[in-house]
């Protein structure tokens, strides 16, 4: 500590300024200054050193919800001493909590743990969504896609794909579905049905999954779209009827519910879960955390208990779905849901 401190006048009296040029002191004293300061900064605590916030920008009990409690305990335990907390901040179809976080600091404390309906359909849905999906932020990992499923009360009399087209055509704009809300991947699911199928199924939106399922498992309403996680256990329990998924192959967890493309060719349409974190974030914060959920999701506790919620993981033990690959499937889906988003017409201001 005594030499850091007595440098500087030991080098201004040993070099006076008639003997050296100004320069010389200065670059001397610069050269002094980066060498004493560099033990201070390698003593810097490492990342993590604190709790990391994952946001949640849906509410509690959905899919988002249910992976990002999975994956925050895991990824806690990877990295370290510091845990994970999940924070749902739902609102706005998801804009509320994807707006925190672009606005966050970027030390890597505050993630995102997404779905493609917010960071995909938003931004063509909303006229102003209060965030760019790429530049307000740096792809961390994908975890995986979880199809939706086609899902009736027990009552309905229809109990195939074919007896509900059918019946659809017969009796045009009759027939409704529930929502989460307008602009959402169920809804645009339901007129994707529509458009392909050449039905006129008519949509009534909700505000969240929740209530739009409790009134189809009420009779209210006849059928809904919603994620497998969502849906599982009132399928299994018998309370709802699944009468196909919406992925381009049948979910390991359902695999005797077919799919809608199997009735309607072409039709295809999951929703993908990723981690993100803000724009700006450094670069060896983010290289640890996409390091911390490679290790995570090649845990076989962990891939058992995504895979049992009914995601399809984008990843095997020994090749994880890292950030390029999240940002190509972000860059392929906004083209998408785009088009989709303009044929329906559907708009939120």
């Amino acid at each position: 500590m005594q030499a850091r401190n007595t440098a500087p006048q030991a080098l201004k009296a040993s070099h006076a300024p008639s003997r050296w040029p100004r320069r010389l002191v200065l670059a001397g004293l610069s050269l002094w200054a980066s060498l004493t300061l560099a033990p201070a900064a390698a003593q810097s605590p490492s990342y993590p050193s604190r709790p990391i916030v994952m946001v949640v920008p849906q509410t509690a009990g959905g899919t988002n919800d249910i992976v990002g409690r999975l994956v925050s305990q895991k990824l806690g335990e990877v990295l370290g001493a510091a845990s994970v907390v999940v924070d749902n901040r739902p609102g706005a179809g998801g804009n509320i909590g994807t707006q925190l976080v672009a606005k966050a600091p970027k030390d890597g404390y505050t993630l995102l743990m997404t779905i493609s309906s917010s960071q995909a359909i938003n931004p063509a849905l909303y006229k102003n969504a209060g965030f760019d999906p790429v530049k307000d932020f740096r792809p961390i990992s994908l975890i995986g896609a979880v199809p939706n499923v086609l899902l009736v009360n027990p009552s309905f009399q229809a109990r195939t794909v074919a007896e509900l087209l059918s019946l659809a055509k017969a009796q045009p704009g009759k027939l409704q579905y529930a929502s989460a809300g307008n602009g959402t991947l169920n809804h645009l699911l339901g007129e994707m049905l529509n458009s392909m199928a050449g039905i006129e199924l008519q949509h009534v939106p909700y505000k969240g999954v929740a209530p739009a399922m409790n009134d189809v498992l009420g009779g209210q309403l006849p059928m809904l779209f919603a994620s497998l996680p969502s849906a599982l256990a009132n399928i299994r329990a018998g309370k709802l009827r699944a009468l196909a998924v919406s992925g381009p192959s049948r979910s390991p967890v359902l695999p005797e519910v077919p799919t809608l493309g199997e009735s309607v060719p072409g039709y295809s349409g999951t929703l993908w879960i990723g981690l993100f974190a803000p724009a700006g974030v450094p670069a060896d914060v983010a290289t640890r955390l996409q390091d911390g959920m490679a290790r995570a999701l090649a845990s076989k506790d962990l891939r058992d208990k995504l895979e049992q919620q009914g995601v399809e993981l984008a990843s095997s033990p020994d090749k994880p779905a890292g950030p390029e690959a999240l940002a190509a499937l972000l860059q392929d889906d906004l083209a998408k849901w785009a088009r989709i988003v303009k044929s329906s017409g559907a708009s939120v201001d």
